[in-house]
């Protein structure tokens, strides 16, 4: 079985969708290959492409030559951090906080009755949530946006009119990501208050006579944080995932709508450094979060002494 060649792919697709099909194709596809270094054996790509990758070379980009793959993460990498990692964190800070007081039980009857509509929008995929949140809010009411990260006719630049432009166009895909991602941490949470309930130290706070909120946040809190701190670094690389759709619905021009027209376009130089990019990104995060853990757990910085 022969190994596909996305040179010969891409051209087929062109040819496909626009009726080009030039008479000297087959030249045209050789320089690219030779350009590119597919005409080498197998292996020795390989070993040529992991030197690149040692040297921070992740190759160019088949579709979008001469750019490299770089310059187009790096590109794409603003709009990324901003909408994903922001969305990321504020879920994360919300749905502990929600999942904290339902689990709590001196917390009103209305904040523990919230953990049904939760459950049901964790069920809900963030691009399911996107598509209602365009028909109803920017379609129906025209409240917001339909897409786009910023509107037609207005040139990028750090000014104070095109931040407040760009962040309209990003509160949509937002509470997408928000709304998908909430009922997780909450429910985590929840599960990981309830087991804490009858723990030693928290018994001691409440026979001290500590104020409820001061046993809420240092006693209960922190401690039940601690496996959701985990699964916030691991969360980086799903959410991905799940803006690669969002932000295809979008059009907006992040990481996840670089990896989705990579994909479609059959870009595997920037499919591969988009992948390897997040990996060490992941790794990156879960080495922060051995540094954070002893500031959130003084057990751990006490034992290391």
């Amino acid at each position: 079985m022969s190994a596909r060649n996305p040179i010969r792919e891409r051209f087929a697709e062109i040819a496909r969708s626009t009726g080009f099909a030039p008479k000297d194709l087959e030249q045209i596809i050789a320089a690219y290959e030779v350009k590119f270094g597919l005409n080498k054996p197998l292996l020795q790509q390989y070993v040529e492409y992991m030197g690149g990758v040692l040297r921070g070379d992740l190759g160019p980009s088949l579709t979008r030559f001469p750019k490299t793959v770089l310059e187009l993460i790096f590109s794409a990498l603003p709009w990324t951090i901003v909408l994903l990692m922001l969305t990321t964190l504020l879920s994360f800070a919300l749905g502990n906080l929600l999942g904290a007081l339902a689990s709590w039980p001196r917390s009103p009857r209305f904040v523990k009755g919230l953990m049904a509509p939760l459950m049901m929008l964790q069920a809900v995929p963030a691009y399911l949530l996107g598509l209602l949140l365009i028909f109803f809010i920017a379609f129906r009411l025209k409240l917001l946006p339909m897409g786009g990260a910023y509107s037609q006719g207005v040139t990028p630049s750090l000014t104070l009119e095109f931040i407040l432009d760009a962040a309209r166009h990003q509160i949509l895909p937002a509470i997408s990501l928000i709304l998908a991602s909430l009922g997780f941490w909450a429910l985590g949470m929840r599960g990981m208050g309830i087991t804490i309930q009858g723990e030693d130290y928290v018994n001691f706070a409440e026979h001290k006579g500590l104020h409820p909120r001061t046993i809420f946040t240092q006693y209960y809190v922190r401690n039940a944080l601690l496996p959701q701190v985990t699964g916030l670094a691991l969360a980086f690389g799903s959410v991905i995932v799940s803006g690669v759709l969002v932000e295809q619905l979008y059009g907006l021009p992040g990481l996840g709508g670089l990896l989705g027209d990579a994909i479609l376009k059959n870009d595997y130089f920037v499919i591969y450094g988009i992948t390897l990019f997040v990996i060490l990104s992941i790794a990156i995060l879960m080495f922060l979060v051995d540094l954070i853990y002893p500031l959130l757990d003084p057990r751990i910085r006490y034992e290391s002494r």
